[in-house]
């Protein structure tokens, strides 16, 4: 596995919704679905992941990493 690069959690009240970025650019998204459905995880290509979450991950990503995860997330 390569190395983790951060962790941003655009998560909004008690659900999960936490993106896992690593250096070979690959996405890991782990997340609560609803109380059922706790602890789910995916991997992610930036393509799967909507305009508006790749919006909030940049909001929320460290200054210093935020051109990098730009650049995986293919984001304008």
């Amino acid at each position: 596995m390569e190395n983790e690069i951060c962790r941003i959690s655009i998560a909004t009240g008690w659900l999960d919704d936490e993106y896992i970025f690593y250096e070979n650019g690959t996405i890991k998204r782990k997340y609560d679905n609803d109380s059922q459905h706790l602890n789910l995880s995916e991997w992610l290509k930036p393509a799967q992941i909507s305009k508006q979450n790749k919006d909030k991950l940049i909001k929320k990503c460290p200054e210093e990493l935020k051109e990098y995860i730009m650049q995986i997330l293919d984001y304008p």
